[in-house]
Protein backbone atom coordinates (compact mmCIF):
# COMPACT_ATOMS: atom_id res chain seq x y z
CA UNK A 1 0.00 0.00 0.00
CA UNK A 2 0.94 3.70 -0.84
CA UNK A 3 1.11 5.81 1.96
CA UNK A 4 -1.12 8.70 1.26
CA UNK A 5 0.85 12.23 1.25
CA UNK A 6 -0.96 15.16 2.73
CA UNK A 7 0.32 18.14 -0.15
CA UNK A 8 -1.29 18.25 -3.26
CA UNK A 9 -0.73 20.57 -5.81
CA UNK A 10 -2.25 24.02 -5.63
CA UNK A 11 -2.26 27.31 -7.63
CA UNK A 12 -1.92 30.34 -5.03
CA UNK A 13 -2.42 33.67 -6.39
CA UNK A 14 -0.08 36.17 -4.97
CA UNK A 15 0.05 40.20 -4.68
CA UNK A 16 3.28 42.01 -3.10
CA UNK A 17 5.96 44.79 -3.32
CA UNK A 18 9.07 44.18 -5.13
CA UNK A 19 12.74 45.35 -4.33
CA UNK A 20 11.79 48.66 -6.43
CA UNK A 21 9.22 49.37 -3.94
CA UNK A 22 6.08 48.35 -7.40
CA UNK A 23 3.01 46.71 -6.23
CA UNK A 24 3.38 43.18 -8.57
CA UNK A 25 1.32 40.20 -8.64
CA UNK A 26 1.03 36.67 -9.99
CA UNK A 27 0.22 32.96 -9.94
CA UNK A 28 2.92 29.88 -8.40
CA UNK A 29 1.63 26.32 -8.59
CA UNK A 30 3.15 24.53 -5.46
CA UNK A 31 2.89 21.76 -2.88
CA UNK A 32 2.91 24.37 -0.22
CA UNK A 33 2.34 27.98 0.96
CA UNK A 34 5.76 27.88 2.43
CA UNK A 35 7.25 26.56 -0.35
CA UNK A 36 5.30 29.85 -2.42
CA UNK A 37 6.51 32.41 0.23
CA UNK A 38 10.46 30.87 -0.09
CA UNK A 39 10.63 31.39 -3.82
CA UNK A 40 9.41 34.90 -3.54
CA UNK A 41 11.36 35.72 -0.50
CA UNK A 42 14.34 34.76 -2.95
CA UNK A 43 13.38 37.36 -5.75
CA UNK A 44 12.81 39.89 -2.85
CA UNK A 45 8.85 40.34 -2.92
CA UNK A 46 7.29 41.27 0.02
CA UNK A 47 4.19 39.36 0.31
CA UNK A 48 1.12 41.29 0.66
CA UNK A 49 -1.78 39.20 -0.23
CA UNK A 50 -1.65 35.19 -0.85
CA UNK A 51 -4.43 33.23 -1.86
CA UNK A 52 -5.20 29.32 -2.31
CA UNK A 53 -7.33 27.48 -5.46
CA UNK A 54 -7.69 24.23 -6.67
CA UNK A 55 -5.79 23.58 -9.61
CA UNK A 56 -7.89 22.50 -13.00
CA UNK A 57 -8.23 19.24 -13.88
CA UNK A 58 -6.02 19.98 -17.51
CA UNK A 59 -3.06 21.22 -15.23
CA UNK A 60 -3.68 18.07 -13.19
CA UNK A 61 -3.20 16.43 -16.02
CA UNK A 62 -0.10 18.21 -17.28
CA UNK A 63 1.57 19.07 -13.79
CA UNK A 64 1.35 15.72 -11.69
CA UNK A 65 4.27 13.62 -11.58
CA UNK A 66 4.05 9.92 -13.12
CA UNK A 67 6.20 6.79 -12.47
CA UNK A 68 8.30 7.86 -16.01
CA UNK A 69 9.38 11.35 -13.77
CA UNK A 70 10.69 9.72 -10.92
CA UNK A 71 12.98 7.18 -12.97
CA UNK A 72 14.02 9.58 -15.18
CA UNK A 73 15.05 11.77 -12.47
CA UNK A 74 16.64 9.15 -10.76
CA UNK A 75 18.59 8.06 -14.26
CA UNK A 76 20.05 11.85 -14.44
CA UNK A 77 20.87 12.05 -10.49
CA UNK A 78 23.27 9.10 -11.34
CA UNK A 79 24.72 10.03 -13.87
CA UNK A 80 25.67 13.53 -12.43
CA UNK A 81 26.80 11.79 -8.83
CA UNK A 82 29.26 9.66 -10.93
CA UNK A 83 30.71 12.43 -12.90
CA UNK A 84 31.31 14.65 -9.57
CA UNK A 85 28.23 16.96 -9.49
CA UNK A 86 27.48 17.86 -5.73
CA UNK A 87 24.13 16.42 -4.85
CA UNK A 88 22.58 19.52 -3.45
CA UNK A 89 23.65 21.14 -7.05
CA UNK A 90 22.75 17.94 -9.15
CA UNK A 91 18.79 18.38 -7.41
CA UNK A 92 19.03 22.04 -8.50
CA UNK A 93 19.98 21.62 -11.87
CA UNK A 94 17.36 18.92 -12.29
CA UNK A 95 14.57 21.60 -10.61
CA UNK A 96 15.67 24.53 -12.40
CA UNK A 97 15.30 22.49 -15.72
CA UNK A 98 11.97 20.66 -15.22
CA UNK A 99 8.75 21.48 -16.60
CA UNK A 100 6.24 20.08 -14.18
CA UNK A 101 5.77 22.41 -11.48
CA UNK A 102 4.85 19.57 -8.74
CA UNK A 103 8.48 17.64 -9.48
CA UNK A 104 10.03 21.02 -8.91
CA UNK A 105 8.12 21.97 -5.45
CA UNK A 106 9.11 18.18 -4.44
CA UNK A 107 12.83 18.64 -5.52
CA UNK A 108 12.76 22.30 -3.96
CA UNK A 109 11.73 20.26 -0.84
CA UNK A 110 13.89 17.74 -1.07
CA UNK A 111 17.29 20.19 -1.03
CA UNK A 112 15.49 22.36 1.52
CA UNK A 113 15.71 19.43 3.74
CA UNK A 114 19.19 18.05 2.77
CA UNK A 115 20.55 21.95 3.21
CA UNK A 116 19.13 21.75 6.79
CA UNK A 117 21.13 18.26 7.81
CA UNK A 118 18.25 15.77 6.99
CA UNK A 119 19.40 12.53 5.67
CA UNK A 120 18.53 12.57 1.36
CA UNK A 121 16.47 9.14 2.47
CA UNK A 122 14.66 10.62 4.89
CA UNK A 123 14.12 13.82 3.23
CA UNK A 124 12.83 12.29 -0.02
CA UNK A 125 10.53 9.98 2.24
CA UNK A 126 8.65 13.17 3.54
CA UNK A 127 8.72 14.73 0.33
CA UNK A 128 6.64 12.76 -1.75
CA UNK A 129 4.63 9.15 -1.82
CA UNK A 130 6.36 8.63 -5.57
CA UNK A 131 9.53 7.49 -3.69
CA UNK A 132 8.41 4.06 -2.13
CA UNK A 133 9.98 1.91 0.66
CA UNK A 134 12.81 0.41 -1.47
CA UNK A 135 13.86 3.33 -3.00
CA UNK A 136 14.31 5.05 0.27
CA UNK A 137 16.14 1.48 1.81
CA UNK A 138 18.31 1.71 -0.96
CA UNK A 139 18.87 5.46 -0.93
CA UNK A 140 19.56 4.89 2.67
CA UNK A 141 22.22 1.83 2.54
CA UNK A 142 23.80 4.25 0.12
CA UNK A 143 24.39 7.13 1.99
CA UNK A 144 25.97 4.45 4.58
CA UNK A 145 27.87 2.82 2.30
CA UNK A 146 28.86 6.91 0.50
CA UNK A 147 28.19 5.16 -2.81
CA UNK A 148 24.82 7.33 -3.76
CA UNK A 149 26.43 7.46 -7.29
CA UNK A 150 26.25 3.48 -7.57
CA UNK A 151 23.08 3.05 -5.67
CA UNK A 152 21.10 5.78 -8.16
CA UNK A 153 22.75 3.71 -11.11
CA UNK A 154 21.37 0.68 -10.06
CA UNK A 155 17.65 1.75 -9.00
CA UNK A 156 17.63 3.75 -12.16
CA UNK A 157 18.40 0.82 -13.99
CA UNK A 158 15.82 -1.56 -11.76
CA UNK A 159 12.53 1.02 -12.82
CA UNK A 160 13.44 1.38 -16.10
CA UNK A 161 13.28 -3.06 -16.39
CA UNK A 162 10.01 -2.81 -14.52
CA UNK A 163 8.40 0.00 -16.95
CA UNK A 164 9.95 -2.00 -19.67
CA UNK A 165 8.34 -4.87 -18.35
CA UNK A 166 4.48 -3.17 -17.53
CA UNK A 167 4.65 -2.25 -20.93
CA UNK A 168 4.99 -5.35 -22.39
CA UNK A 169 2.39 -6.91 -20.36
CA UNK A 170 0.04 -3.81 -21.56
CA UNK A 171 0.93 -4.76 -25.13
CA UNK A 172 -0.33 -8.27 -24.29
CA UNK A 173 -3.39 -7.11 -22.68
CA UNK A 174 -4.78 -4.74 -25.31
CA UNK A 175 -4.39 -6.86 -28.11
CA UNK A 176 -6.70 -9.75 -27.32
CA UNK A 177 -9.42 -7.26 -25.64
CA UNK A 178 -9.74 -4.91 -29.10
CA UNK A 179 -10.22 -8.13 -30.90
CA UNK A 180 -12.97 -9.39 -28.64
CA UNK A 181 -14.57 -5.67 -28.00
CA UNK A 182 -14.85 -5.15 -32.02
CA UNK A 183 -16.05 -9.00 -32.30
CA UNK A 184 -19.11 -8.03 -29.83
CA UNK A 185 -19.64 -4.72 -31.06
CA UNK A 186 -20.22 -6.06 -34.47
CA UNK A 187 -22.49 -8.66 -33.49
CA UNK A 188 -24.59 -6.71 -31.05
CA UNK A 189 -25.22 -4.02 -34.40
CA UNK A 190 -26.20 -7.04 -36.70
CA UNK A 191 -28.69 -8.37 -34.03
CA UNK A 192 -30.07 -5.24 -33.11
CA UNK A 193 -30.06 -3.38 -36.58
CA UNK A 194 -28.92 -5.30 -39.79
CA UNK A 195 -31.02 -9.00 -38.88
CA UNK A 196 -34.26 -7.21 -37.85
CA UNK A 197 -34.16 -5.42 -41.33
CA UNK A 198 -34.00 -8.83 -43.06
CA UNK A 199 -36.73 -10.48 -40.56
CA UNK A 200 -39.15 -7.51 -41.97
CA UNK A 201 -37.83 -8.77 -45.85
CA UNK A 202 -38.46 -12.11 -44.74
CA UNK A 203 -42.35 -11.57 -43.14
CA UNK A 204 -43.64 -11.18 -46.69
CA UNK A 205 -42.50 -14.36 -48.34
CA UNK A 206 -45.03 -16.32 -46.53
CA UNK A 207 -42.99 -19.28 -46.08
CA UNK A 208 -41.57 -21.46 -42.74
CA UNK A 209 -38.00 -20.10 -42.39
CA UNK A 210 -35.29 -22.62 -41.79
CA UNK A 211 -34.44 -23.49 -37.69
CA UNK A 212 -30.88 -22.02 -37.82
CA UNK A 213 -32.35 -18.98 -39.10
CA UNK A 214 -35.39 -18.52 -36.60
CA UNK A 215 -33.30 -19.71 -33.57
CA UNK A 216 -30.94 -16.28 -34.76
CA UNK A 217 -34.46 -14.19 -34.98
CA UNK A 218 -35.06 -15.28 -31.59
CA UNK A 219 -31.44 -14.26 -30.61
CA UNK A 220 -32.43 -10.56 -32.03
CA UNK A 221 -35.39 -10.51 -30.07
CA UNK A 222 -33.48 -11.22 -27.02
CA UNK A 223 -30.84 -9.53 -27.32
CA UNK A 224 -33.37 -6.03 -28.39
CA UNK A 225 -35.15 -6.69 -25.40
CA UNK A 226 -32.72 -7.41 -22.48
CA UNK A 227 -29.40 -6.80 -24.18
CA UNK A 228 -29.70 -3.10 -21.30
CA UNK A 229 -30.44 -5.29 -18.97
CA UNK A 230 -27.51 -7.43 -19.45
CA UNK A 231 -25.28 -5.08 -19.86
CA UNK A 232 -26.18 -3.22 -16.35
CA UNK A 233 -26.04 -6.07 -14.39
CA UNK A 234 -22.50 -6.77 -15.82
CA UNK A 235 -21.32 -3.50 -15.03
CA UNK A 236 -23.02 -4.00 -11.07
CA UNK A 237 -21.12 -7.67 -11.49
CA UNK A 238 -17.60 -5.81 -12.07
CA UNK A 239 -18.29 -3.12 -9.34
CA UNK A 240 -19.40 -5.91 -6.77
CA UNK A 241 -16.03 -8.15 -7.87
CA UNK A 242 -13.99 -4.48 -7.26
CA UNK A 243 -15.61 -3.90 -3.58
CA UNK A 244 -14.95 -7.41 -2.26
CA UNK A 245 -11.66 -7.34 -3.83
CA UNK A 246 -10.92 -4.16 -1.70
CA UNK A 247 -12.80 -5.44 1.29
CA UNK A 248 -11.63 -9.64 1.53
CA UNK A 249 -8.47 -10.66 0.97
CA UNK A 250 -9.63 -14.54 0.08
CA UNK A 251 -11.58 -13.00 -2.79
CA UNK A 252 -8.85 -10.70 -4.09
CA UNK A 253 -6.80 -13.73 -3.95
CA UNK A 254 -9.34 -16.32 -5.68
CA UNK A 255 -9.60 -13.61 -8.68
CA UNK A 256 -6.05 -13.27 -8.87
CA UNK A 257 -5.10 -17.31 -9.17
CA UNK A 258 -8.40 -17.33 -11.41
CA UNK A 259 -5.94 -14.37 -14.00
CA UNK A 260 -3.57 -16.35 -13.92
CA UNK A 261 -4.94 -19.09 -15.67
CA UNK A 262 -5.99 -17.40 -18.59
CA UNK A 263 -5.11 -18.72 -21.93
CA UNK A 264 -1.65 -16.58 -23.15
CA UNK A 265 -1.99 -14.21 -20.71
CA UNK A 266 -2.51 -16.06 -17.38
CA UNK A 267 1.38 -17.02 -18.61
CA UNK A 268 2.79 -13.50 -19.24
CA UNK A 269 1.39 -12.01 -16.00
CA UNK A 270 2.78 -15.13 -13.78
CA UNK A 271 6.12 -14.68 -15.56
CA UNK A 272 6.10 -11.07 -15.54
CA UNK A 273 5.64 -11.19 -11.67
CA UNK A 274 8.36 -13.27 -11.35
CA UNK A 275 10.63 -11.29 -13.19
CA UNK A 276 9.71 -8.37 -11.20
CA UNK A 277 10.08 -10.42 -7.77
CA UNK A 278 13.33 -11.37 -9.01
CA UNK A 279 15.17 -8.24 -10.20
CA UNK A 280 13.51 -6.36 -7.31
CA UNK A 281 15.28 -8.96 -4.55
CA UNK A 282 18.76 -8.71 -6.70
CA UNK A 283 18.82 -4.90 -6.62
CA UNK A 284 18.12 -4.88 -3.03
CA UNK A 285 20.04 -7.76 -2.06
CA UNK A 286 23.43 -6.59 -4.03
CA UNK A 287 23.11 -3.14 -2.69
CA UNK A 288 23.28 -4.25 0.94
CA UNK A 289 19.98 -4.56 1.63
CA UNK A 290 19.68 -7.66 4.11
CA UNK A 291 17.72 -10.56 2.00
CA UNK A 292 14.48 -11.01 4.57
CA UNK A 293 14.29 -7.10 4.36
CA UNK A 294 14.40 -7.56 0.37
CA UNK A 295 11.97 -10.29 0.50
CA UNK A 296 9.66 -8.10 2.06
CA UNK A 297 9.88 -5.18 0.29
CA UNK A 298 9.66 -7.97 -3.17
CA UNK A 299 6.45 -8.64 -1.55
CA UNK A 300 4.83 -5.19 -1.88
CA UNK A 301 6.31 -4.31 -5.54
CA UNK A 302 4.86 -7.64 -6.72
CA UNK A 303 1.92 -7.04 -9.09
CA UNK A 304 -0.18 -10.11 -8.55
CA UNK A 305 -1.49 -11.14 -5.18
CA UNK A 306 -1.08 -14.86 -5.71
CA UNK A 307 2.79 -14.23 -5.99
CA UNK A 308 2.49 -11.40 -2.87
CA UNK A 309 0.71 -14.07 -0.59
CA UNK A 310 3.74 -16.98 -1.63
CA UNK A 311 6.40 -14.24 -1.33
CA UNK A 312 5.49 -13.49 2.25
CA UNK A 313 5.30 -16.77 3.35
CA UNK A 314 8.95 -17.64 1.52
CA UNK A 315 10.10 -14.50 3.89
CA UNK A 316 8.34 -16.04 7.30
CA UNK A 317 9.65 -19.41 6.13
CA UNK A 318 13.21 -18.18 5.59
CA UNK A 319 13.40 -15.94 8.71
CA UNK A 320 12.55 -18.77 10.45
CA UNK A 321 15.59 -20.34 9.27
CA UNK A 322 14.79 -22.43 6.36
CA UNK A 323 17.17 -21.88 2.89
CA UNK A 324 15.27 -19.64 0.56
CA UNK A 325 15.22 -21.85 -2.48
CA UNK A 326 12.87 -24.53 0.13
CA UNK A 327 10.66 -22.09 1.64
CA UNK A 328 10.19 -21.01 -2.51
CA UNK A 329 9.49 -24.66 -3.39
CA UNK A 330 7.18 -25.04 0.01
CA UNK A 331 5.32 -22.34 -1.76
CA UNK A 332 4.48 -23.93 -4.78
CA UNK A 333 4.30 -21.29 -6.60
CA UNK A 334 7.68 -20.98 -8.78
CA UNK A 335 8.86 -23.17 -11.56
CA UNK A 336 11.55 -25.78 -10.67
CA UNK A 337 14.20 -23.40 -13.14
CA UNK A 338 13.70 -20.62 -10.75
CA UNK A 339 14.20 -22.66 -7.92
CA UNK A 340 17.62 -24.22 -9.36
CA UNK A 341 18.84 -20.87 -10.37
CA UNK A 342 18.32 -19.80 -6.20
CA UNK A 343 19.31 -22.86 -4.73
CA UNK A 344 22.96 -22.08 -7.21
CA UNK A 345 23.10 -18.56 -6.20
CA UNK A 346 22.83 -19.28 -2.38
CA UNK A 347 25.22 -21.93 -2.34
CA UNK A 348 27.65 -19.87 -4.40
CA UNK A 349 27.19 -16.71 -2.87
CA UNK A 350 25.68 -15.19 -6.13
CA UNK A 351 22.29 -14.69 -5.33
CA UNK A 352 21.90 -11.31 -7.18
CA UNK A 353 23.71 -12.65 -9.90
CA UNK A 354 21.32 -15.87 -10.29
CA UNK A 355 18.02 -13.40 -9.30
CA UNK A 356 19.03 -10.71 -12.31
CA UNK A 357 19.44 -13.76 -15.00
CA UNK A 358 16.57 -15.47 -13.63
CA UNK A 359 14.35 -12.08 -14.39
CA UNK A 360 16.53 -11.16 -17.51
CA UNK A 361 15.36 -14.82 -18.60
CA UNK A 362 11.38 -14.16 -18.18
CA UNK A 363 11.65 -10.92 -19.52
CA UNK A 364 13.09 -12.15 -22.70
CA UNK A 365 10.44 -14.85 -22.69
CA UNK A 366 7.34 -11.89 -22.20
CA UNK A 367 8.85 -10.07 -25.00
CA UNK A 368 9.14 -13.12 -27.72
CA UNK A 369 5.44 -13.95 -26.64
CA UNK A 370 3.90 -10.46 -26.60
CA UNK A 371 5.65 -9.78 -30.26
CA UNK A 372 4.24 -13.64 -32.09
CA UNK A 373 0.81 -12.49 -29.78
CA UNK A 374 -0.41 -12.20 -33.34
CA UNK A 375 0.41 -15.57 -34.64
CA UNK A 376 -0.54 -17.04 -31.67
CA UNK A 377 -3.77 -15.81 -31.57
CA UNK A 378 -4.71 -15.00 -34.99
CA UNK A 379 -6.53 -18.85 -35.81
CA UNK A 380 -8.48 -18.10 -32.84
CA UNK A 381 -9.40 -14.70 -33.63
CA UNK A 382 -10.44 -16.22 -37.29
CA UNK A 383 -12.27 -19.00 -36.11
CA UNK A 384 -14.35 -16.94 -33.50
CA UNK A 385 -15.30 -13.84 -35.72
CA UNK A 386 -15.97 -16.74 -38.41
CA UNK A 387 -18.23 -18.62 -36.22
CA UNK A 388 -20.24 -15.65 -34.84
CA UNK A 389 -20.02 -12.88 -37.13
CA UNK A 390 -20.29 -15.80 -40.31
CA UNK A 391 -22.75 -17.70 -38.39
CA UNK A 392 -25.12 -14.82 -38.56
CA UNK A 393 -24.96 -13.65 -42.17
CA UNK A 394 -25.67 -17.46 -43.11
CA UNK A 395 -28.82 -17.55 -40.66
CA UNK A 396 -29.76 -14.50 -42.32
CA UNK A 397 -28.78 -15.67 -46.32
CA UNK A 398 -30.74 -19.10 -45.82
CA UNK A 399 -34.00 -18.34 -46.44
CA UNK A 400 -33.06 -16.55 -49.72
CA UNK A 401 -31.31 -19.15 -50.54
CA UNK A 402 -34.28 -21.54 -50.48
CA UNK A 403 -36.30 -18.93 -52.24
CA UNK A 404 -34.14 -18.74 -55.20
CA UNK A 405 -34.25 -22.99 -55.67
CA UNK A 406 -38.10 -22.84 -55.22
CA UNK A 407 -38.20 -20.37 -57.47
CA UNK A 408 -35.69 -21.97 -60.20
Amino acid sequence: MKKKHPHQLKSYRWKGINANGKSVSGQLLALSETEVRDKLKQQRIQVKKLKKRNISFFNKLTQRVKRKDITLLTRQLATMLTTGVPLVQALKLVADNHNKAEMKSILAQIVKSVESGTPLSRAIGAASHHFDSLYIDLVATGEQSGNLAEVFERIAHYREKSEQLKAKVIKALIYPSMVVLTALAVSYLMLTMVIPEFESMFSGFGADLPWFTSQVLHLSHWVQAYSGFVFLALLASLFSLHIARKRSFRIKLISSRAGLKIPVVGTIISKASIAKFSRTLATSFSAGIPILAGLKTSAKTANNIHYQNAIAQVHSDTAAGMPMYIAMRNSDTFPEMVLQMVMIGEESGSLDEMLNRVATIYEFEIDSTVDNLGKILEPMIIIFLGVVVGGLVVAMYLPIFNLMSVLG
